[in-house]
């Protein structure tokens, strides 16, 4: 007979931690790809980017360097707690 594993309050933190890192990073992706298409546009290269001058597109490469910078700090410490 099989016996029946019980999930520890850890396991299931780390679990949780894991999940919460990976939305961050998906986040951080999609804030990226509209700065590496704004930029494209800006170049001249013809992209599905809505309308944008260099000024918008600056505004997102700050917004997005900023919220890298805030959801690495919330990898970080979703990590740690999830390791306790």
């Amino acid at each position: 007979m099989a016996e029946e594993k019980k999930l520890s309050k850890g396991e299931v933190k780390m679990t949780i931690a894991t999940a919460l890192a990976a939305a961050f990073g998906f986040v951080i992706a999609l804030l990226w790809k509209d700065v590496v298409t704004g930029g494209l546009k800006v170049a001249g290269i013809d992209t599905t980017f809505a309308e944008i001058d260099l000024a918008g597109w600056l505004v997102y490469m700050v917004l997005a360097v900023v919220l890298t910078v805030a959801m690495v700090v919330l990898i970080i410490v979703v990590g740690r707690w999830g390791s306790k």
